[in-house]
């Protein structure tokens, strides 16, 4: 990840023209002990299986991806992001490998089948619609532990 000062002119402006958000309660689960999680990725990377509808600039939507699905495209393109390490190795974005190993060890109770993806660089206040959605869809999961994966 590229420091704010080292990035293009365009990106910097934007990213430092952004508003904190504060959240009353931003927990929408109760913490429990490591080995009762079940545990979602969220990502900024904007990957997406191969054939999908890709990411279009600020896009305020997600892509759902199964836990299995290992045929991921990136279309977060910018300028001061190296994606050399994604291409080599999936869990650089998207940790699944490493969670599976978590689970099978019994450090945590279990991996989502369901991980999510957002274009890292929209307007968080512009994708409270689409966050809400994947609340909600964790919850019918019965996650309780999200790992957030910026990029």
């Amino acid at each position: 990840m590229v420091r704010i000062v080292d990035m293009p002119t365009i990106g910097r402006g934007f990213i430092s023209d952004l508003e904190m958000i504060e959240f009353e309660s931003p927990a929408w689960t109760a913490p429990v002990p490591a080995s009762e999680r079940r545990v979602a990725i969220v990502s900024t990377a904007a990957v997406s299986r191969r054939g999908e509808k890709p990411f279009s600039w600020l896009a305020r939507d997600y892509r759902a991806i199964n836990k299995n699905d290992r045929d991921l495209v990136m279309t977060h393109v910018a300028a001061e992001y190296d994606r050399t390490a994604w291409q080599q190795d999936l869990n650089a974005i998207m940790p699944l490998d490493r969670l599976e190993e978590l689970a099978q060890s019994g450090e945590i109770d279990s991996v989502a089948e369901t991980h999510y993806a957002f274009m890292g660089a929209a307007n968080p206040r512009d994708m409270e619609k689409s966050a809400k959605e994947v609340i909600g869809r964790m919850q019918e999961e019965g996650v309780n532990t999200v790992f957030l994966a910026p990029v």
